[in-house]
């Protein structure tokens, strides 16, 4: 047990120097939709697929308070709230409301990570000799909602977690700052499931145990968190615990994901260029989605013979569906592809990534295609990546897949 204690003691120490701030977009796509029409303002909206076969990708508050919650099928949040108006999500919208907020905060801050769509934190550590770090916090929150019009919220603490929590505490429209040493008694009184990383499972298991409000688990000696949870057990104890001495992770709109493929024989062969496209595609996709991210970029990459190298790329709205990927991955490749040279090379990237996937695929129109895409994913976790693919993109089987002579087993 001294040695978990001790590990405490260190952890505060080192983030005692740091100031993190949490900023969070309040219902995001709600209020963009709200923002472009201006009718929908106070009024229960749902946004997501607008068939009775859809799913609740975002509510407003106002459709809330009738008990309606995201990813719950669209069929329900009707009939729980009769008066709802449906918004198809929108994509594009959501994505050109995020840059915009992107580039407000990386014109003001020299450290911060884009955790999700709609989601950043900023290391303002050092800037209170220069400037109250609440204060020039409070100011860029003032500065978002004035040049785009939405509301946003934000925690201010010496850490990720205790910022992200003061965060939702704070919302809708408001801003909260727990000073260093306050993180325990800030945390305690609140449920356990407003510590991240407790999911819906870890939530049932805990309660189980008679564990509810965070003080509980605070109590608890580590070592039994450890036993029921795993080493995950461990970091949930340190959250609630308030010590987080994790980084914020400089935002990068070139961090990415890619694959390539150098042929033993070059080829013109495009069906089977297009179905080694459609595999890569595939794989990629399902690596962002077991990730939670999302891409607003694809390139598409081919050397040829004569080892002339040429690249395309797209700015696309935040995605994760391989069905709209690979739709565009074929259109760049069809403007890209010099059809009278033999081809050495073909590869794919997906770049300017972003946390928050599984939201964004909610806006699908059908819970089957949901649910379609979740046992999938299911069955790749579980039998390997190759396990399910589609019929089309088998040619992404490195080992056998023949330019001239077609696929082999």
């Amino acid at each position: 047990m001294q040695s978990h204690y001790t590990l405490h003691t260190t952890h505060y120490t080192l983030q005692m120097s740091r100031t993190i701030a949490h900023m969070d977009l309040d219902s995001f796509f709600v209020s963009v939709s709200c923002l472009e029409h201006p009718v929908l303002k106070g009024k229960p909206v749902l946004i997501g697929g607008t068939g009775d076969r859809g799913v609740v990708a975002s509510c407003s508050y106002e459709a809330r308070a009738y008990g309606v919650h995201s990813a719950m099928p669209m069929k329900l949040a009707r009939r729980l709230c009769p008066d709802a108006v449906v918004v198809r999500g929108d994509y594009d919208r959501y994505s050109y409301y995020s840059d915009m907020v992107t580039e407000i905060i990386s014109e003001s801050v020299p450290l911060y990570e884009k955790s999700s769509i709609d989601e950043f934190y900023l290391d303002l550590s050092g800037m209170d000799r220069f400037f109250g770090c609440y204060k020039w916090a409070t100011e860029l929150r003032h500065r978002v909602t004035k040049e785009t019009g939405l509301p946003i919220s934000f925690g201010l603490s010496p850490n990720k977690t205790v910022s992200k929590v003061a965060t939702g505490e704070a919302k809708p429209n408001g801003q909260m700052k727990i000073d260093g040493g306050a993180e325990k008694t800030f945390l305690a009184p609140l449920s356990i499931n407003k510590i991240p990383m407790v999911g819906d499972k870890t939530y049932q298991l805990l309660r189980s145990m008679g564990v509810e409000k965070i003080f509980t688990l605070q109590e608890m000696p580590v070592e039994l968190i450890e036993k029921v949870l795993g080493e995950n057990g461990i970091v949930i104890w340190r959250k609630a615990n308030g010590v987080d001495n994790s980084p914020v992770e400089p935002y990068s709109e070139r961090k990415s994901i890619s694959t390539e493929e150098t042929f033993s024989q070059d080829t013109i062969d495009v069906d089977k260029l297009n179905a080694l496209l459609v595999g890569m595609t595939d794989k990629l996709a399902y690596q962002l989605r077991s990730e939670d991210k999302v891409t607003a970029c694809v390139t598409v990459k081919i050397r040829y013979s004569n080892f002339d190298t040429h690249t395309m790329q797209a700015r696309i709205p935040y995605t994760a569906c391989d069905h709209t990927l690979i739709a565009r991955v074929k259109e760049i490749f069809q403007k890209l592809y010099n059809r009278r040279l033999l081809v050495r090379l073909i590869g794919v990237r997906f770049s300017h990534l972003v946390g928050g996937g599984y939201q964004i695929n909610l806006f699908e129109d059908s819970e089957e295609m949901i649910k379609l895409y979740q046992a999938m994913d299911k069955m790749r976790a579980r039998y390997g990546e190759g396990s399910v693919q589609r019929a089309i993109g088998n040619g992404a089987r490195r080992r056998t897949f023949n330019p001239f002579n077609g696929l082999t087993k």
